[in-house]
């Protein structure tokens, strides 16, 4: 059995519950710049959402491989971040209560350049 520190992989799965949204981005733009941004972007969504992490492309090269792999045209993710919802309700009336917030709105406008995205995708996952 896998241990973390204190607690043992199984009673740490049994204590984790919720809705975790996994948003994957190949962002191409000033990564300097846009980890910058995040530092704010962090302080005012972590206000409104339960991130959960946020994880920049190490150097590493991704390892691809099964069946059928497919590489992306823009290769592996450069940026990824989990967020903790109580259920799909939740998310939506977050995430469209965005859009009439002014701290959030004044801190998107400070973004480093949303043309940079050239993709992104968001998938659910219930834990284990």
């Amino acid at each position: 059995m896998r241990k973390s520190s204190t607690v043992t992989w199984d009673q740490k799965e049994s204590a984790v519950t919720g809705l975790f949204e996994i948003r994957d981005y190949h962002y191409s733009g000033d990564m300097d710049a846009y980890k910058e941004w995040w530092k704010e972007g962090l302080e005012v969504l972590g206000a409104r959402m339960d991130i959960q992490g946020l994880w920049y492309d190490s150097g590493e090269p991704a390892r691809i491989a099964g069946a059928e792999p497919m590489e992306s045209p823009h290769g592996s993710a450069n940026v990824t971040w989990i967020i903790r919802w109580d259920d799909i309700e939740q998310r939506e009336a977050v995430w469209n209560g965005l859009q009439d917030d002014a701290e959030w709105i004044a801190c998107a406008e400070r973004h480093p350049g949303f043309d940079g995205y050239l993709n992104m995708s968001v998938r659910f996952m219930d834990p284990a």
